[in-house]
């Protein structure tokens, strides 16, 4: 995800802090606010980091001052997400930010009381975590990237650029819930639009060029990322790979290739 995409995310999840943190402001206890990342450190996460401190900052609330946050970082391992989750919900917090989509639902399988603001959700809906995207209901609010709900729009749009589209891999993380769901949803779109399209599960990053070598052998003419937590981390090197192969990629969140983009 780019840098812009993450300030208006951040910013508009901080703006949706539930009321009932905002009225400890009149208290004199400081509102406690649990964040749980997805890297191993403020470091790793970076811009990303900054970007959310700023997003508070800038609608009034100041570390130390009238604010804590509490972060804690995952490393991308999904035991410590499920361990640093329950250590979230055990500090009674005021209210819990999940920026990815296994924060959201491991904070969610934690508590059902303490307020959480998702970031960066995935198919809120098939996974329990809210009634619906009208009405989300329980204790759990944010954005939605609604990546199953715009797959077929996204086939659209790879058709368009690769106007003699015809076969297409979607990589899948064979961890994720709501994996059959997403597949569902993907052939549906793909059967619409003319479209082959055969699911490739990528559970590890030593599978990658062994999937990309498997795909170009297939003939195929683009490659559709699919959702899951797996796959966020290996980003950077399904770009290389796809590029290597001469394979146009369509993915919901942009995958970062290079520091520079």
């Amino acid at each position: 995800m780019k840098r812009r995409q993450f300030i208006k995310l951040s910013s508009a999840a901080a703006a949706a802090w539930p009321f009932a943190v905002r009225a400890q402001q009149s208290s004199n206890k400081i509102p406690v606010v649990g964040v749980l990342w997805h890297a191993g450190s403020a470091e790793e996460e970076d811009a990303y980091f900054r970007t959310l401190v700023k997003a508070f900052n800038d609608l009034g609330y100041v570390e130390g001052k009238n604010i804590h946050l509490d972060h804690r970082f995952p490393a991308e391992n999904p035991e410590r997400f499920r361990i640093l989750a329950r250590e979230l919900v055990d500090a009674k917090p005021d209210a819990i930010i999940a920026v990815t989509n296994l924060d959201m639902v491991e904070v969610k399988r934690a508590t059902s009381t303490i307020p959480i603001v998702f970031v960066l959700a995935q198919d809120t809906v098939g996974q329990g975590v809210v009634e619906s995207l009208a009405r989300p209901g329980g204790n759990a609010t944010g954005l939605s990237v609604m990546s199953i709900d715009l797959s077929g729009k996204r086939l659209e749009l790879l058709k368009e650029v690769v106007p003699n589209l015809s076969r297409v891999a979607v990589l899948v993380d064979p961890t994720v819930t709501f994996k059959e769901r997403m597949i569902k949803s993907h052939q549906a779109a793909a059967e619409a639009l003319g479209i082959t399209l055969w699911p490739v599960d990528l559970a590890g990053s030593e599978d990658i060029e062994p999937v990309f070598a498997k795909i170009a052998q297939d003939r195929a003419d683009g490659v559709v990322r699919g959702l899951g937590s797996a796959l966020w981390p290996m980003r950077a090197r399904i770009g290389a790979s796809a590029i290597a192969h001469k394979l146009p990629v369509m993915t919901y969140i942009p995958m970062r290739c290079h520091p520079a983009i």
